[in-house]
């Protein structure tokens, strides 16, 4: 894994989310490696849009909660620090 120099944060694009969003990607795997890692900030009531990843994700939560839509469609609200999916 590379660690990534600091960079000036970068808003989130409109087609990934809707409302304010900054994003600062700190680390990335090195190939075949996929990983990526990084820390989004959202404004009140912003959110991103709904999609998925297919090599799977994990969501650290600093603060707040979120909705998290499983493969089986349900949706459920994480307060839980670490979600995986």
């Amino acid at each position: 894994m590379k660690f990534l120099e600091r960079q000036p944060s970068s808003k989130g694009p409109a087609q990934r989310f809707a409302g304010d969003a900054w994003v600062d990607m700190i680390a990335e795997g090195e190939a075949p490696s996929r990983l990526r890692a990084g820390v989004v900030r959202f404004a009140p009531c912003a959110r991103t849009a709904w999609h998925r990843h297919s090599g799977g994700q994990t969501l650290h939560a600093t603060e707040g909660f979120g909705l998290v839509q499983a493969r089986d469609g349900k949706v459920r609200s994480s307060a839980s620090p670490v979600v995986s999916r």
